[in-house]
């Protein structure tokens, strides 16, 4: 899921950025050598992007995307999506969620002879993957998620993509020791019990072809500010059902999750304290793939330095269900999203806020 990703790459980013010396063999191998660099995830960098070795400056557009884990065999799906715009001063972040569900225009893509089709934003990286023989490859899959991503926000190229797998995901959030975050809203989970076991099927549902197959006892999270286990973090930030706003609640709560982890990697708990820090690098490099256009982790980390957690701005972008005579087909952005892209295209966010002002999401 989107918080899930972003908290493992913004860990790593904001560990290596947030003051921390970087500069011991170890440590550095632990950055380079865990992290699986895909290396094939978006091509060249994006030319608004000026490169000088590792001199990365902005304005860029990072996209990442979660999935969970699947083997070869299994078509991926990219359940969260996330862009990550740092302006030309490099010390601010914008993070917006592209709905999983948005139904868009998905190109042509020659690698798998996938002729483009009208679908879920989601099923793009399925549609990429498929390498002829019976197996996916999720890399090719986030090709065309970039292409797809690309054509419908107008930003024409991407200067940094991720993937996350989940499965290794939920080490990284124990290796931080929880997270403390503010829960703005009363949340019951569709998935746990109260003790964080999983909710067992109605008998009913026993086949799958029920949408809410589960019962008994649910795991409550009231409103409120809470230190928050592993496993009760990542269950809060799954949930969609039952909340009044639907996927859009979900979106802002793993947005207010990304932005609490980084706090957390920030904290001295995590910076002074060398075990944990390397445990943190160690999960993140069980789940992280990353392609840096060229430029590592490191020379990421440290062209973003200068960003402070205070400054991840976290935006919310209107929208609702699209229907045809009556059948539901996906979710549709309000036409105002256009003037939102074009203002991330021409690197101009923090004015469009000024003057769209419902655009910011709550931080908890």
């Amino acid at each position: 899921m989107w918080a899930r990703l972003c908290a493992a790459f913004g860990c790593v980013l904001m560990v290596s950025s947030g003051g921390v010396m970087v500069t011991g063999q170890a440590l550095i191998a632990r950055y380079t050598g865990g992290i699986d660099a895909g290396g094939s995830l978006i091509g060249d960098p994006a030319s608004g992007a000026t490169r000088d070795d590792a001199d990365i400056r902005g304005p860029l557009n990072i996209l990442l995307a979660g999935v969970d884990p699947r083997d070869e065999s299994q078509a991926p799906r990219s359940d969260s999506i996330i862009v990550a715009h740092v302006p030309a001063s490099m010390d601010q972040v914008f993070l917006f969620s592209i709905p999983r569900d948005l139904y868009v225009q998905i190109p042509s893509f020659a690698a798998t002879g996938f002729g483009g089709a009208t679908a879920k934003i989601n099923s793009a990286m399925s549609f990429g993957s498929d390498v002829g023989d019976g197996t996916h490859d999720v890399e090719q899959g986030f090709q065309l998620l970039a292409r797809t991503v690309s054509a419908f926000t107008g930003i024409h190229t991407f200067d940094a993509g991720a993937i996350i797998n989940f499965g290794g995901f939920k080490k990284i959030v124990e290796a931080m020791g929880g997270v403390t975050m503010t829960i703005d809203q009363n949340v019951r989970s569709e998935h746990l019990q109260p003790d964080g076991t999983v909710r067992p099927k109605s008998a009913a549902c026993a086949d799958g072809g029920c949408d809410h197959p589960y019962t008994g006892p649910q795991k409550v999270y009231k409103k409120g500010t809470y230190h928050l286990q592993a496993w009760e973090a990542l269950d809060y930030v799954r949930q969609r059902y039952g909340l009044p706003g639907g996927d859009y609640d979900r979106q802002r709560h793993q947005q207010q999750f990304i932005k609490a982890m980084a706090e957390q990697a920030m904290s001295k708990e995590v910076v002074t304290d060398p075990a944990k820090l390397l445990a943190v690098l160690d999960a993140a490099g069980d789940s992280l793939t990353f392609d840096g256009g060229g430029d590592s982790v490191i020379d990421w980390g440290f062209a973003l330095r200068d960003v402070n957690t205070a400054d991840m701005t976290l935006i919310k972008l209107p929208g609702g269900g699209l229907f045809q005579n009556g059948a539901y087909l996906g979710e549709q952005l309000d036409p105002s999203a256009t003037r939102f892209f074009q203002a991330v295209a021409e690197d101009r966010i923090a004015p469009f806020l000024l003057d769209n002002p419902t655009y910011v999401a709550q931080d908890g």
